[in-house]
């Protein structure tokens, strides 16, 4: 017991809770049984979580932060490195403890899986090195401790891609690009949210890839420039939410002939006008009089068509509530707003624009969607 005591004080705070239990039970001796009766979970839990960081053993970084980790009375020896042309500049060195070591650590990543993102950058680390370089070609761009690198392997942000003799190449993992983005996040101070104590906006910009899209409003003289996120639709929002009996709000079928609305509408932005006004086809006049444009391919001329007849079955109303959150990408609260449309009424036009759309697609090809292009 006084040797479990004693690895718990030992471990920081940034090590993963899957390799915390780990130690607890292969270097502090606790069963899985005692483990899981401590952590309120079954102990087939505990054991996959175990086992997992056990399969990991393989990479060298995480062996030897397991090995420090799980005796750090028995501190790894400091191995000599071949004299260098320039010296290494590393950060600054903190008192050691708790929070300044975490601190150090998200400093130290932020740093190196910044360069790490660039195309080509690789980390480099070997046995005989007490350091870890981060390269692009032949040029060091980057250098962090052993220990930091190992921290980041352990807690998957970097993984070992090869081994190219005694040498270990490393790159970052999905991961470490998500964890880089929320530190970010973090550090730039986040939006509203967070200044009144709400944290869970670092978090949010993990998943997200903002961009801008031109949009021609109705009657608008010039295309509009809209922030939006690629990673995510609104139709992806409204497919996780659930109805009272367990049902989600929108079927699957449902998604899909959104999605199929809207990979057509960015095949057929392929054209030599990027911003097309595509309010020509939601007019209560005569829709059929409206032809394309000689020059484009094949492929987006028929694209243009498809999106041009599925909206003209919708009609204005739907189709309009199709298009901004399909293919333009706003989200509800937006589209209430630009439309005049009292608040939380957009999600049922919608539901109700995806079934006349879907019915549209099964009539119109017979339940199957052709093949893009």
């Amino acid at each position: 017991m006084t040797m479990t005591v004693e690895l718990a004080s030992a471990m920081p705070a940034w090590l993963p809770n899957g390799a915390r239990l780990y130690l607890r039970h292969i270097e502090g001796g606790q069963s899985i049984r005692e483990i899981a009766r401590a952590e309120g979970c079954h102990a087939s839990t505990i054991l996959r979580r175990v086992r997992r960081i056990e399969n990991r053993r393989d990479d060298p970084l995480v062996d030897e932060a397991l090995s420090r980790l799980g005796h750090p009375d028995h501190p790894t020896p400091v191995q000599e490195t071949p004299p260098m042309s320039a010296p290494i500049r590393t950060a600054p060195s903190h008192a050691p403890n708790a929070a300044s070591a975490e601190q150090t650590l998200l400093r130290e990543a932020r740093r190196v899986l910044r360069r790490l993102c660039e195309p080509g950058a690789i980390l480099a680390v070997a046995p005989e090195m007490e350091k870890a370089a981060v390269l692009k070609g032949a040029v060091r761009i980057a250098v962090t401790d052993r220990t930091a690198a190992q921290a980041f392997a352990l807690k998957d942000w970097i993984a070992c891609a090869r081994q190219q003799g005694r040498v270990g190449i490393y790159e970052i993992t999905a991961a470490g690009r998500a964890a880089l983005k929320r530190m970010l996040a973090e550090e730039a101070g986040g939006f509203a949210e967070a200044q009144a104590g709400f944290d869970a906006q670092p978090f949010a910009d993990q998943h997200r890839v903002w961009a801008e899209r031109s949009v021609m409003e109705p009657g608008g003289a010039e295309p509009r420039r809209l922030r939006v996120n690629l990673a995510e639709s609104p139709l992806a929002v409204l497919a996780r939410r659930r109805e009272k009996d367990g049902k989600p709000f929108l079927s699957p079928d449902l998604v899909a002939a959104a999605e199929r609305l809207r990979e057509d509408f960015e095949l057929a932005q392929m054209g030599p006008r990027v911003a097309q006004n595509w309010d020509r086809f939601l007019t209560s006049g005569d829709r059929g009089s409206f032809q394309p444009e000689g020059g484009p391919a094949e492929g987006p001329r028929r694209a243009r068509d498809r999106v041009a007849a599925a909206l003209r079955d919708l009609g204005p109303g739907l189709g309009d509530m199709a298009l901004r959150c399909c293919c333009y990408l706003e989200g509800l609260e937006t589209a209430e707003r630009r439309m005049g449309w009292s608040a939380r009424s957009g999600k049922i036009v919608l539901r109700i624009a995806l079934m006349r759309l879907k019915r549209h697609y099964d009539e119109t090809y017979g339940g199957a969607s052709p093949l893009i292009g």
